[in-house]
């Protein structure tokens, strides 16, 4: 179903059943229009399929496009009212938006890992069998590039080239490459020729990573991964494919990165979506200033 077909049923559901007030009508379908926007210019998702990641992006654009608390609340407040018709609907199977907490007064700053939660997590996984190889060459990439986690789960064979140390991504027409530190081509290298050719359910499987079914890796299927690896790990914070992202441009920030090179690596199409980064590493900073300087 189109984003247009989507918000044409809200508009009538708000309309004809909510009897929503002329105000209440104009403010929600506003919201929805500018989300329906920046998911097609920034995301290879529409509004019914949209995810928890896509969603949580979006607010965080919102945040560092300066919206104030107010906008964003009532932002979260429209996709919720939206998700829940879509949801009752049958239009998605799941609440995207059930997560999104409204601010209180404050405008929270994505969760990164600290380097030391990144090594731990990526350590996890032991390459003792297939899914170990397979769950280490996963995480490892992600860091290593800042993919989304639906370009790394559409990524084929095809897209990886382990001589030259690169990935290739492709969103929306659109296709860029981002280079691997060592580990994380090992990892590849290791899951590549040890591994898949015994996971494929057919040998002409183009899929980079697959399910023990030996078919292509489904994004819920990350998730779980993701969390069962985040609790072996012992780790208290909130892990999320997204998390991952985060902290790959939050630490190459903070490690002295230009900001386009992090802007074009991430695939943001706006520069305004990179500064986020900027915002949490002055606030890490100042935490830090906070904390040990004797005078603060």
């Amino acid at each position: 179903m189109t984003n247009e077909e989507c918000m044409k049923l809200f508009e009538h559901y708000l309309k004809e059943e909510k009897k929503a007030s002329a105000n209440t009508l104009s403010s929600y379908l506003r919201d929805i229009r500018q989300f329906s926007s920046y998911l097609d210019v920034h995301t290879d998702s529409g509004i019914a399929d949209a995810g928890e990641e896509e969603l949580s992006e979006y607010i965080n654009w919102l945040k560092a496009n300066g919206k104030s608390v107010a906008t964003v609340s009532r932002s979260i407040a429209s996709l919720k009212n939206l998700y829940s018709y879509l949801c009752l609907r049958q239009i998605t199977v799941t609440n995207p938006a059930s997560h999104l907490v409204t601010d209180k007064g404050t405008q929270k700053l994505p969760q990164i890992l600290t380097s030391k939660e990144v090594e731990l997590l990526l350590d996890q996984p032991e390459c003792v069998d297939a899914k170990g190889y397979r769950d280490r060459a996963m995480l490892e990439l992600l860091y290593a590039t800042g993919m989304r986690v639906t370009e790394l789960i559409d990524l084929n064979i095809s897209d990886v080239n382990l001589g030259a140390g690169v990935v290739r991504c492709e969103s929306r027409g659109k296709e860029r490459y981002i280079p691997m530190y060592p580990a994380a081509i090992k990892a590849l290298t290791d899951y590549i020729e040890l591994v898949r050719p015994q996971m494929l359910a057919l040998p002409d499987e183009e899929s980079l990573f697959v399910n023990v079914s030996g078919e292509r890796m489904s994004r819920q299927g990350f998730w779980k991964i993701i969390k069962y690896y985040q609790k072996k790990a012992k780790i208290e914070k909130d892990i999320t494919p997204h998390t991952l992202r985060h902290s790959f441009a939050a630490h190459l920030l903070e490690n002295g990165a230009d900001i386009h090179a992090i802007q074009e690596m991430l695939g943001h199409a706006d520069i305004s979506s990179t500064q986020v980064y900027s915002h949490l590493v002055k606030k890490q900073l100042k935490d830090v200033y906070n904390k040990a300087h004797p005078r603060a």
